[in-house]
């Protein structure tokens, strides 16, 4: 993990022009850890650019994927909020950058600010209502639809190397099924395989897969 100073940069945030000076710009490589489950986080990160992972572990033992976050999203809310909130473990899924502010800092100055209070609380009530709504309607629609999304969604430069156990997971089927969707994709000229890994080939039917789910446009992809 990388810190750098952001005095010299223009990035868009929600925060108040009091904390300014005391915030750093982090980044994290992908697959670098940002906040190991169960472990208090240092920072209120907000995300500039770039996705991270958001993991819970099971009582079975069996680590699962929650969801994806991106730009304009909060890490740390949960836990500024209530010391108490057991945190999920939070990893980069591509390069990320993150505007950060010390945790202590956030609960000292923050939690005073009915402003910057009232944009977490409309930040918060929309993801709860995205969530709901993406479970809800993409459990509606054929494995193959919410694949093209998924892959879209976890790609970094076009390459994808998730685990199939987590991801089978995630989506809500058997592990068979999903290796027999993606052997479809691959015979289809939608992906490739690479070794352990998969190169998206025609994003543009990708694209049109997922958003024939949600009708919001999916990132663009070089």
């Amino acid at each position: 993990m990388e810190k750098t100073s952001t005095f010299h940069l223009q990035w868009s945030h929600p925060f108040p022009e009091s904390v300014v000076p005391h915030l750093t710009l982090h980044t994290f490589r992908s697959h670098e850890f940002v906040i190991t489950e169960g472990d208090a986080p240092q920072y209120l990160y907000y995300i500039v650019e770039g996705k991270a992972k958001v993991y819970f572990t099971q009582q079975n033992g069996k680590v699962a994927l929650l969801h994806f976050v991106t730009e304009g999203a909060f890490i740390g809310d949960m836990e500024m909020l209530d010391e108490r909130y057991e945190s999920k473990g939070v990893q980069a899924a591509t390069t990320l950058k993150m505007l950060a502010l010390p945790i202590h800092m956030a609960r000292q100055t923050l939690l005073t600010d009915a402003l910057f209070l009232r944009q977490l609380c409309t930040y918060m009530s929309r993801k709860i209502m995205h969530n709901s709504a993406k479970m809800s309607q993409s459990l509606a629609y054929p494995l193959e639809n919410r694949l093209a999304e998924f892959l879209l969604m976890s790609q970094e430069n076009r390459v994808y190397n998730e685990k199939h156990t987590e991801v089978a997971a995630f989506l809500g089927v058997s592990y068979r099924h999903l290796l027999y969707v993606f052997a479809q994709f691959v015979d289809r000229g939608l992906i490739e395989k690479d070794g352990k890994q998969y190169v998206l080939k025609d994003v543009k039917a990708l694209t049109r897969m997922a958003t024939s789910i949600f009708k919001t446009p999916i990132h663009d992809i070089d």
